[in-house]
């Protein structure tokens, strides 16, 4: 057994949960200092890990890294992608509007805010969904940092349909039906839309080393995904959940596997997209056209 594999599942298992690390000692009757370790990859006896699933109504061949991994909330899958990206040297993506890992402090900015104000409008749940908020930004920072000291190469596939869609809505996530957001925040989150799309037409026209975008005109994937490869192990992470999404109002099942079929798979459909993929100048002066047209309207 590979026992930092099992700590870090064991810790994204726990933020998906919802459930606090003293509560989850507690109930195993251990220290949190000795959950803590568990996490970190001290040695784990089979009964724990065992127990840990009971706790975590996981399968324990989950925490063992066998089979695939589910995820129903945001906070749980992108701490296990922000475990994964700590080893990956390559990362395509398909239809991921954003590629979270670039971003710039703008958005990140604007992102706080909204998420901020969705709490703000989650009635008696203000404070739960404002803990998993602060979760969440805390993920994408450790991530940045991660990716800014490894740089791996990424390649991101954006879907036109996506952008326009993205530059009608802005980054707002949704918070709640019938609840409208205030005309400030939505004023501010269109704005910091139109500008990270023009960040990433800068990108495409630079095309610096290691870092890709390319346009799908035509093709729209039925889901998000992403191959993340490392020198020794691939991964397939199927994600329903926007980039922006509140805590509140992300529903849907992420999927993490390392099975060769379904890496297979996604790769083939990746490298055919990839081809038919408009890229460079092309590009860009495409996405500032869409941005032009965003903000005649």
């Amino acid at each position: 057994m590979r026992f930092t594999d099992i700590g870090q599942q064991l810790r994204a298992y726990r933020l998906e949960s919802g459930l606090r690390a003293e509560e989850i000692a507690a109930r195993l009757g251990v220290s949190r200092a000795a959950l803590y370790r568990y996490e970190k990859g001290e040695v784990i006896k089979l009964d724990t890990i065992q127990r840990l699933a009971e706790l975590l109504n996981i399968s324990p061949l989950s925490l063992l890294g066998i089979g695939v991994e589910y995820y129903n909330r945001p906070v749980g899958y992108m701490e296990r992608i922000r475990q994964i990206e700590e080893t990956a040297d390559q990362i395509l993506q398909v239809d991921g509007i954003m590629c979270e890992l670039t971003t710039t402090e703008a958005y990140d900015t604007a992102l706080s805010a909204a998420l901020a104000e969705a709490a703000e409008h989650a009635g008696g749940d203000r404070a739960v969904i404002r803990g998993a908020s602060e979760q969440i930004l805390g993920i994408l920072d450790a991530r940045k940092r991660i990716y800014n000291i490894r740089k791996p190469a990424i390649i991101n596939m954006i879907p036109v349909a996506r952008m326009r869609h993205f530059l009608e809505r802005g980054i707002a996530p949704i918070i709640a039906p019938k609840i409208a957001q205030s005309d400030r925040m939505r004023r501010l989150c269109r704005q910091a839309a139109a500008a990270e799309l023009l960040h990433v037409a800068e990108v495409m026209e630079a095309e610096p080393m290691g870092l890709q975008f390319g346009l799908l005109p035509a093709a729209e994937p039925s889901s998000s995904f992403k191959i993340l490869r490392s020198r020794d192990r691939a991964t397939i992470a199927v994600n329903p959940f926007r980039a922006d999404a509140s805590p509140s109002s992300a529903v849907g099942v992420a999927m993490i596997t390392g099975a060769d079929e379904a890496i297979a798979a996604h790769q083939r459909v990746a490298e055919s997209l990839w081809r038919d993929a408009v890229k460079g100048p092309t590009a860009a002066a495409a996405v500032r056209e869409l941005v032009k047209a965003a903000r005649a309207d």
